[in-house]
């Protein structure tokens, strides 16, 4: 879920994964410079995350 929502809405994927942090900060500007930047950041962002829980 978090994942589709880093592609629909990259900033509210990355807070539902990291929270208020400098990721989303990071996420929050990349998104203003364009879309695409903000969508690959939050992808990598929640997948990393997410391998980090597994281990």
């Amino acid at each position: 879920m978090k994942l589709i929502l880093g592609i629909l809405l990259p900033p509210l994927g990355v807070f539902l994964a990291y929270g208020f942090s400098v990721t989303l900060l990071i996420n929050i500007g990349l998104t203003l410079l364009g879309w695409v930047p903000g969508i690959i950041h939050a992808v990598w962002a929640i997948s990393k995350q997410g391998e980090q829980t597994n281990n």
